[in-house]
């Protein structure tokens, strides 16, 4: 049995490649039928705003996304709790050799003695000369790059909607275009069926006729297939947990392409999020460093402790009943085996790392914005050639048409003219639907997709 050709460029490749197959099926109706339509979300066939809609509400890399960007902003709180009292319960019941002191593991010079107590301890920082406030800063600027990695996120899953979208509805274009050459085609077949039978035309009439109905058939049969995996690509795009096979609303036909691509650069590099969240991390590591280096600072503080002794040991009484005291409290780092510098350090090349991720991403967003737009400046350009490629087809094949039902032209002049009309169809379909997608591409590329 004929192997079937590899498809690996899309699926108007794959359609083309069947429509050029020679391979001869037995004549019939093709089997398979698409899927049924699920009823959309509202009255009517499902748009592709309501399709991104049902997206972004469902699509579990959003909902991963704004988790992350939750913990960003709790980050914040905790950047900011130094700047609030800390106050401790403590409850302590001790059992020591009268009037003994520590000896051993320790400078202090605690006197042992049972008791039982319980009170209070408040700690407040007063000043860490800056550090705290950089920090601060720091938990800042990675909240709103989370918030803007979930902004590009969005943007990913929208592309991804609109390549989906697309590709459900040029699928069942090319469907349309199958059966209408597998309809026309049964027409020839059976009129030279006819003329066979009446001994007006000769078995190779008949077997050529034969020859292009099942490569019509063939050509059935994958667009189908097409459509489902393309149903299943939009599913998943929408972040649907099973396939649903949506009827579809024609997208309006979107406006030509910018002139100039230079424009588009300014705005991409303006507007894309991923740009915009790599900028704040190179502000979050600036403060970052800066909060490191101020580990080298001294750190003043308050604590406050009171509290009372419901039973001490009173054979002597060796404390009284209530406890309070305050103290301000300087630590000066001065030696600690280059530790801090070595932090510093690290933070100061992770910034300028920072730096080279921006430079590197704005570089990639200026190409990709110049090849989208070359792109959808040449998918827009196929649109009118492709017609007039249709109608010059067409125009053929009436010629063709004409010629054998008068007996001046061959079978092969028919079936070549039927042929040459598939692939005008079948470029048609691809030119329309391959610049909505390229379009799409484009505002893409340029920050402007939603």
């Amino acid at each position: 049995m004929p192997s079937r050709p590899y498809c690996g460029a899309g699926v108007s490749a794959c359609i083309l490649v069947a429509a050029l197959t020679t391979n001869l099926l037995s004549g019939g109706q093709v089997p398979g039928t698409l899927p049924t339509p699920a009823p959309p979300p509202s009255n009517g066939p499902l748009t592709l705003e309501q399709a991104e809609a049902i997206a972004f509400k469902n699509h579990p890399q959003i909902a991963t996304a704004q988790s992350l960007a939750s913990v960003a902003s709790q980050n914040v709180t905790e950047a900011r709790a130094p700047y609030y009292p800390t106050i401790d319960g403590e409850i302590t019941g001790s059992q020591g050799l009268y009037e003994s002191r520590l000896g051993a593991g320790s400078l202090s010079a605690s006197l042992l003695f049972n008791r039982f107590g319980a009170g209070l301890q408040a700690t407040q920082l007063i000043t860490d000369f800056g550090r705290t406030h950089n920090l601060v800063a720091n938990s800042k600027y990675q909240e709103q790059a989370a918030h803007q990695t979930t902004q590009a996120t969005v943007y990913d899953v929208a592309i991804g909607v609109n390549r989906a979208y697309y590709g459900v509805l040029e699928a069942q274009a090319y469907v349309q275009v199958a059966n209408e050459t597998v309809h026309a085609r049964q027409t020839l077949t059976d009129q030279v069926s006819a003329l066979f039978n009446a001994k007006l035309k000769s078995q190779v009439d008949l077997s050529f006729a034969q020859v292009n109905l099942s490569e019509a058939q063939l050509l059935l049969l994958r667009s189908q297939d097409a459509v489902k995996r393309a149903y299943a690509d939009l599913s998943r795009a929408m972040g649907l947990d099973q396939p649903v096979a949506y009827q579809l609303a024609e997208s309006p036909a979107p406006p030509a392409p910018p002139p100039a691509a230079e424009t588009l650069v300014a705005d991409a590099v303006q507007n894309r999020p991923e740009l915009k969240q790599l900028r704040l991390q190179v502000q979050a590591a600036q403060h970052f460093e800066q909060a490191e280096a101020d580990l080298k600072r001294p750190n003043i503080s308050f604590i406050g402790v009171g509290g009372g002794l419901p039973y001490l040991d009173q054979n002597p009484r060796v404390a009284p009943h209530e406890y309070e005291g305050a103290a301000i409290n300087v630590d000066i780092p001065i030696f600690n085996g280059h530790l801090f510098s070595a932090r510093e350090q690290a933070a100061h090349y992770q910034t300028m790392a920072a730096t080279q991720r921006v430079r590197n991403l704005q570089q990639q967003i200026e190409r990709d914005v110049r090849t989208t737009w070359v792109s959808a400046s040449t998918a827009y350009q196929r649109i009118p050639v492709t017609e007039e490629l249709l109608k010059q087809a067409q125009l053929a094949l009436d010629l063709a048409q004409g010629r054998y039902n008068l007996g001046l032209a061959s079978i092969v002049e028919i079936t070549q003219a039927q042929l040459a009309l598939t692939q005008a169809q079948i470029e048609n379909v691809s030119a329309k639907y391959e610049y909505q997608m390229a379009y799409a591409e484009l505002q893409y590329a340029t920050g402007a997709l939603r």
